[in-house]
């Protein structure tokens, strides 16, 4: 064959090809991922030993074409497998407007049943949740206020810039050596992120859990003060070469430090770990390639087995 003809060939597949990945990029958002990963929290307490929670991420409600299908087969997912916590990391809204009012109520019909299950929920606020676009828009507090209010009132602990002790059922209550924390971060962009204020809640040396929505807040941890860090944000690219958010759509717009999808290898301070999850809705457009919507449970342990 000439090159004459290869070149049109090539040519006449091209827009085939294009229509080809734009039907999967509006078919791969409902086809939601389960993650099974194992987390390593040194000095663990053994009742917590195998437990698993579960992490959610990005939900996005109220752009122009969300994802609130794959949402509530998540939400049904985590109510039959029943982890022991939830954690979700923020960006629950889109672009909410004119008061946020219409978008706020169905992110809390969504997720009410996991309370509704006795299944603790704790969460934190991204960008979006304060009507933040990019780093040059003003926060909306009051955006913020509204959602945290109402994701309280259905039983879901909104977490900023603070540190609690979890609890098990079957652990009575008090017993220290059963403490495990929950360190929640607030909202990079909304510069209220104030990690040495969160830490400063967790006694020294006790094992925690550290819960956050961009992971450029991860950077701010110390040494060994973050083992097991789940954020999300990213996207995990949302349309990228296979397994290279480095190289996808969301790293080349964005003025993201870090682009990941899992494990953040080689990222932070020595002893800290952070795993961010792809999460579920969109940015500016409702497609996703190669980036499949994510639900993750993790197994908690003390050691790599």
């Amino acid at each position: 064959m000439s090159w004459k003809k290869r070149l049109l060939l090539a040519a006449m597949s091209f827009p085939l090809l294009l229509i080809v990945l734009l039907t999967w990029g509006l078919i791969e958002p409902y086809t939601l991922d389960n993650e099974e990963e194992e987390a390593i929290i040194p000095n663990l307490p053994s009742s917590w030993e195998g437990k698993k929670i579960a992490q959610l991420s990005d939900f996005q409600v109220g752009m122009w074409w969300d994802n609130v299908n794959t949402i509530d087969e998540s939400v049904e997912k985590i109510i039959a497998e029943k982890p022991v916590a939830v954690l979700i990391s923020g960006d629950f809204i889109y672009h909410a407007a004119p008061d946020g009012k219409a978008e706020i109520e169905e992110v809390v019909d969504l997720i009410r049943p996991l309370a509704e299950m006795n299944i603790p929920v704790y969460a934190v606020l991204g960008n979006h949740d304060y009507g933040i676009r990019n780093k040059n828009t003003q926060p909306k507090p009051n955006l913020a206020n509204k959602l945290e209010r109402a994701l309280e009132e259905a039983g879901i602990m909104v977490m900023k810039n603070e540190a609690i002790a979890l609890e098990l059922n079957n652990v009575t209550d008090g017993e220290d050596d059963a403490n495990l924390y929950l360190v929640g971060i607030g909202s990079h962009w909304a510069k209220n992120d104030r990690v040495n204020e969160a830490l400063a809640q967790v006694p020294q040396d006790r094992p925690r859990i550290v819960l956050m929505h961009n992971p450029d807040s991860f950077e701010a941890f110390p040494a060994n003060t973050a083992p097991f860090s789940v954020a999300g944000h990213t996207h995990g690219g949302q349309i990228r070469l296979p397994n290279s958010p480095q190289w996808s759509w969301l790293a080349l717009t964005k003025e993201d430090k870090v682009v990941a999808d899992g494990w953040a290898k080689g990222y932070g301070a020595a002893g800290n770990n952070l795993y961010v999850n792809r999460g579920i809705g969109f940015s500016d457009i409702p497609i996703r390639i190669n980036c499949a919507p994510e639900i993750t449970f993790f197994t908690l342990r003390s050691q790599a087995e």
